[in-house]
């Protein structure tokens, strides 16, 4: 199995590259992000590999942080989720976007990449919350304060009732999420409903 390539770029389309492995050419898939990384024809370059082998074929998926990857893998548990579904979420969003869009349960989101219907943009932020544990995706909303992530998950009732005041005056849930959460983070989690909506808009305004 392959775990790594380390080359030089031969040349990238639209959902592939091709790697320049001492003369042989690989074919590895990526995301837009992880390609859009990548140099011109002849720049080195070294990615992640997850290797899918099935009778008739043996399929290359390449990532270029660690951080990528495991999303991929987990994004793969999700039913309906293939390879090439997984590499459209993480094309139009980064990680650190993802585990957001997952902890704020907004599925509008997810759904902005190809192949991502409303149906299975609910099952992939129901069902990722619980494989990635609510403390590690609240822990990315408050820069990795897992004291505080912790607090945010206890307080569900007035935080999702301060979210949802958000998104009725047109916020996009996963950034109202956000600004809720480090209001919880500055005050503590005790503060409010009208706090957390009067500062949360506050967040939002900067």
């Amino acid at each position: 199995m392959i775990g790594k390539l380390t080359g030089v770029v031969d040349s990238v389309a639209s959902d592939a590259a091709i790697i320049d492995v001492n003369g042989v050419g690989y074919i590895v898939h990526a995301s837009s992000k992880t390609l859009g990384r990548l140099g011109s024809r002849g720049t080195a370059a070294s990615l992640l590999i997850d290797t899918h082998v099935r009778e008739d074929a043996i399929s290359l998926y390449g990532f270029a942080e660690t951080v990528e990857r495991d999303w991929f893998r987990a994004l793969l548990n999700i039913q309906g989720v293939g390879a090439k579904v997984a590499l459209s979420i993480l094309s139009v969003m980064a990680p650190d976007e993802l585990a957001r869009a997952i902890a704020a349960q907004d599925k509008a989101a997810v759904a902005r990449a190809n192949g991502v219907g409303p149906k299975l943009a609910q099952r992939v932020v129901s069902e990722m919350k619980d494989k990635a544990g609510g403390i590690g995706l609240g822990a990315a909303l408050v820069g990795g304060d897992v004291a505080v992530a912790a607090a945010v998950e206890t307080a569900d009732g007035p935080l999702n009732d301060a979210v949802s005041a958000l998104v009725n005056l047109g916020y996009r849930r996963t950034e109202a999420y956000s600004a809720v959460a480090k209001v919880m983070q500055k005050q503590g989690a005790n503060v409010g409903l009208n706090e957390l909506i009067v500062h949360g808009l506050k967040e939002l305004a900067q």
